[in-house]
């Protein structure tokens, strides 16, 4: 039960991590140490794209996974069910890349645009 706990915990980090990297220059703008976070994140997104590398977070989900049962079908509770849909859509490749340079675009243009 410890892991199937753990592998939803993940789920959720997961989706809290996807939100920041959309939204953390918001955040970002204004503490200066949530905008470095943030543009690490931005840097470790796009090597992620560019290198064609899942993030290690699903990686953990999965082991976690496997280890509570590996023929389970409803993977979660209510919660970790739809955050699950919202972290791995099943967008195309090229598709997520160009979502991760947008992101960065509009990032780097809302750190700029505080320097000034």
């Amino acid at each position: 039960m410890i892991f199937k706990v753990a592998a939803d915990l993940v789920v959720l980090f997961h989706l809290l991590w996807i939100l920041f990297i959309l939204f953390g220059a918001l955040i970002g703008r204004l503490v200066a140490w949530v905008k470095w976070l943030h543009i690490g994140s931005l840097v470790f997104s796009l090597l992620l794209q560019l290198f064609r590398w899942n993030c290690p977070l699903t990686y953990l989900e999965v082991w976690l996974r496997r280890q509570h049962d590996p023929s389970l079908g409803y993977r979660g509770d209510f919660l970790a069910h739809y955050a699950e849909r919202l972290v791995y859509l099943q967008v195309s490749p090229p598709a997520v890349f160009l979502a991760t340079l947008l992101v960065v675009g509009l990032s780097a243009w809302a750190y700029a645009k505080k320097q000034r």
